[in-house]
């Protein structure tokens, strides 16, 4: 086991890390302590100081306050307990069974790309299909680690393919930036800044869906055919190490009959 490292000089006292917890949910004391079931009187006397909490009562109001575990490790530590979440690397013999099962999603999802990403969208692993959106990039945006957002949105990536560059960057870019909103993680904060710097227009307002549109799809034309897709996310239902957790599958589906006829035709299907 592989027990995740927290630097002392990033240590906040646990009372300042719940109350910032807790305004980042946008809940009040009297709410998070309604759901935790703990006394209002406690939870302010925990956030001012006044009181140091059990590591049971720290764990409690984390997972009430939906804090990803490796900030859960962060709170322990504040707190003077020992972290108690792991963070096994993927490649370990103990993540077996978690690679077995991200290759089955992905290889079960083919003619249609799938990709495995962690918490900044860095590339885990992908299927065969998923080769289409590295196509014509330069090496220097496929090099490891390889980010798929900034695979797509560079001006020398998939954003010289992708036809309503602006609708699906200024939505992509929002959902970065609710990421940042829920994790306050200063690396995800600066890959949302970096995003954000490519050209094209996210200033204005992520405009409303037309009547007939049920997602924003994302739109690119590759070897003279214009394709449709849209996606969905996976992520693992129980997890206890912070690898796990921080995993996610993107799987990508045709949105019209035009772009599974190319997909099925380009896999020999």
């Amino acid at each position: 086991m592989t027990a995740t490292a927290t630097a002392l000089s990033d240590v906040r006292p646990i009372g300042e890390q719940l109350r910032a917890w807790r305004q980042r949910r946008r809940m009040s004391q009297l709410e998070l302590a309604s759901e935790a079931d703990v006394s209002t009187r406690h939870l302010s006397f925990v956030e001012t100081g006044r009181s140091a909490p059990s590591r049971e009562m720290v764990l409690r109001l984390a997972e009430h306050l939906d804090v990803p575990l490796r900030d859960r490790n962060l709170l322990l530590v504040s707190a003077g307990y020992a972290p108690v979440f792991d963070e096994t690397p993927i490649e370990e013999p103990k993540m077996d069974s978690v690679r077995a099962a991200l290759r089955q999603v992905l290889a079960g999802h083919e003619p249609y790309p799938a990709v495995v990403v962690d918490r900044f969208w860095n590339l885990i692993d992908a299927n065969a299909a998923a080769g289409l959106f590295m196509e014509g990039a330069p090496p220097e945006l496929l090099e490891p680690p390889l980010n798929v957002l900034r695979l797509s949105m560079h001006p020398d990536g998939m954003a010289r393919n992708i036809l309503n560059l602006a609708e699906w960057r200024a939505h992509m870019i929002d959902r970065v930036r609710r990421h940042v909103a829920l994790t306050a993680d200063a690396a995800l904060a600066q890959l949302y800044r970096e995003l954000r710097a490519f050209p094209g227009d996210v200033g204005e307002a992520i405009a409303p869906p037309a009547g007939n549109e049920v997602f924003v799809p994302l739109r690119m034309r590759l070897e003279g055919t214009e394709l449709s897709f849209f996606s969905t996310i996976a992520t693992f239902g129980t997890p206890v190490d912070i690898t796990v957790a921080e995993l996610a599958i993107e799987s990508f589906y045709p949105a019209d009959a035009r772009t599974t006829a190319f997909l099925r035709e380009r896999a020999g299907w």
